[in-house]
C-alpha cells in the first residue's frame, strides 16, 4: 500500500523523459562518443578500443579477463574489441607461460605508435565534452559523476575491478 508521504506520480509526457537522468546519461555517452570518434577518426579507433590499447600499454601481458575487468567492458563484447585490434596490427596475442590456453595481450609496434599519435585528439575530444561549461562547473561536474559512478559501481553489468583483475596479473603470465 502506498506511503501517504508519496510524492505525485512523474507525469507521462517527453519533458519528464529528457529531465530524467538515465536519458540525460545516455544522450551524454552518445554526445561523448561522437566527439570522440570525429577528433580521432584519422585512427579508426573506438572509445573502447582506445581504452583497451592504453590498458595493454598499462599492463603488458593482461588477458582479456583481467582486461574487461580493467575497462569494466562485458567479457564476450571484448573478445570483438581484441579481435579488431588484433586485425589492425595494434595487438598480439601470446600464449602464457605457465597455461598455453591463456592468450596475453601485448601492443605491437605500430600499437605503440598509433596510441602516442591519438593522445592530442583525445586530449581534444574529451576538451569538447566539457567546453560549454564554466572551469569551475566541470570540476563540479566531474566530481559528481566520479561520485556517481563509484556509488552505483555495484549496480553495472560489469563493475569496474580494476585492483582486483590487477592483483592477478602477475600470477597470469
Amino acid at each position: 500500500m502506498p506511503s501517504k508521504l508519496a510524492t505525485k506520480p512523474t507525469p507521462i509526457t517527453m519533458d519528464a523523459v529528457y529531465a530524467a537522468p538515465g536519458y540525460l546519461f545516455r544522450r551524454m555517452q552518445q554526445i561523448a562518443v561522437a566527439i570522440f570518434v570525429e577528433e580521432c577518426r584519422a585512427f579508426d579507433l573506438t572509445p573502447v578500443q582506445y581504452a583497451a590499447l592504453v590498458s595493454i600499454h598499462t599492463h603488458p601481458g593482461i588477458d582479456a579477463t583481467r582486461l574487461s575487468a580493467v575497462i569494466a567492458f562485458d567479457r564476450s563484447t571484448l573478445g570483438n574489441v581484441i579481435e579488431r585490434l588484433e586485425a589492425k596490427a595494434f595487438i598480439e596475442r601470446k600464449p602464457g607461460r605457465e597455461d598455453k590456453r591463456v592468450k596475453l595481450l601485448y601492443l605491437t609496434k605500430v600499437g605503440a605508435a598509433t596510441l602516442r599519435e591519438i593522445m592530442p585528439s583525445v586530449e581534444r575530444a574529451q576538451s569538447r565534452m566539457l567546453q560549454p561549461l564554466k572551469s569551475a562547473d566541470r570540476k563540479v561536474l566531474l566530481a559528481l559523476m566520479t561520485q556517481l559512478v563509484d556509488l552505483n559501481n555495484e549496480a553495472s553489468r560489469v563493475p569496474l575491478r580494476a585492483e582486483d583483475a590487477l592483483e592477478h596479473l602477475g600470477k597470469s603470465g
